[in-house]
């Protein structure tokens, strides 16, 4: 770590080195789906429950083309697959992708270490014979320069504009393949970091969807004609992320358009309408995270994954809040009064995680068959 902590471990999967921000999950299931989740790009993701790696490694549970999270850091070292639809193991899943695991680790410990101190910089290093530059790599941790003020989303986002026709996953089944309703409202979603799962769900909701890069300006993405545009969630600082993509979300929220978002989505949609936003102490990560909807109290479980938060008390007046984690009483969602445009900090799309709150892509595409 970069004050000098070391924390010994076995090394698994790839060789080498990486440096980034550690921080905790606690989802007990969906270890592939974390570590291809784009928003975990500069990370290297502590999981806290023991058993990861214990069944297996698939095609299936990804949520992007690659991994994104550096590394992992285990209690317990990978075992033999022990599912029917494991195809490799885990360990020969991060080899082959060049990501670094570290097992045998105390991560009660670390995780403590992370709610007290907060997330440190570090690296994480894999030597088969055991050799490591201790120096060198504090040299390392020490320059990197952490999250704050850091753009990731283009060093995520796609390319160039796509169509997405698949849907939700099914056993025996896969996923649905040429799911999207040819006369369904037209969704256009901006990539920031997007994980395919809310892909999925907006088909699954009956929408036809459009994806276009972090950068695509108003101009680009009112020439695919949408009923709505959908802000994705995503990897960095949303402060950094927001110097392009504000003013584009301004001039969206100006044409009228209904507008949905999620994580870092949710966070610049709030900078667009003049809120703050600040790095948390540890961050929110996991798939059993309450949320409590302030319009009728009820409780969602949700799944949750980010760093950043939108400060409640700097919300507009033309801005109320939705929804409030009971971990901590930050929001965990808003809503606009004047225009159709909301919001949420969690990840309604699950992969990990329950899904308690699905109902939000049908309320969205639902709404836009008012404005199409």
């Amino acid at each position: 770590m970069a004050d000098g902590t070391i924390v010994w471990g076995r090394g698994c999967g790839a060789e080498g080195s990486a440096v980034g921000e550690v921080c905790f999950n606690t989802a007990m299931t969906g270890y592939q789906e974390v570590m291809t989740d784009p928003s975990y790009a500069g990370q290297i993701v502590a999981f806290t429950f023991p058993h990861i790696g214990n069944v297996g490694a698939n095609a299936e549970d990804v949520e992007a083309t690659n991994p994104y999270a550096l590394g992992c850091i285990l209690r317990e070292d990978i075992s033999e697959a022990a599912n029917f639809r494991a195809e490799r193991s885990f360990d020969d899943w991060l080899k082959g992708w060049g990501r670094i695991g570290l097992s045998g680790v105390d991560t009660r410990a670390l995780t403590r270490r992370i709610r007290v101190l907060g997330a440190p910089n570090a690296v994480i290093a894999h030597s088969a014979a055991g050799e490591f530059d201790i120096p060198a790599l504090l040299a390392q941790a020490q320059a990197w320069p952490g999250l704050e003020g850091m753009d990731l989303a283009k060093e995520v986002s796609a390319t160039q504009s796509y169509g997405w026709n698949d849907g939700l996953w099914t056993l025996g089944h896969g996923y649905a393949t040429n799911a999207a309703n040819p006369d369904g409202p037209h969704v256009v979603a901006v990539d920031y970091g997007m994980k395919r799962n809310i892909l999925r769900n907006l088909v699954a909701a009956g929408a036809r969807v459009t994806v276009v890069p972090a950068t695509a300006t108003y101009d680009e993405i009112m020439a695919h004609a949408p009923d709505g545009i959908f802000l994705s969630n995503g990897p960095g600082d949303p402060a950094a992320t927001g110097v392009y993509a504000v003013p584009t979300i301004q001039a969206l929220l100006n044409s009228g358009k209904p507008l949905f978002g999620i994580c870092l989505g949710h966070q610049l949609l709030g900078l667009a309408v003049g809120a703050k936003t600040s790095k948390m102490h540890q961050g929110h990560r996991g798939a059993n995270h309450p949320v409590k909807r302030l319009d009728d109290g009820r409780v969602e479980i949700t799944s949750m994954n980010h760093g950043f938060a939108v400060d409640a008390d700097t919300l507009p007046a033309n801005a109320r809040a939705t929804h409030v984690s009971l971990f901590d009483g930050s929001l965990a969602g808003l809503e606009l009064t004047d225009r159709s445009a909301f919001s949420v900090q969690y990840h309604p799309e699950a992969s990990p995680g329950p899904q308690d709150s699905h109902y939000l892509f049908e309320r969205f595409v639902g709404s836009l068959e008012k404005f199409s």
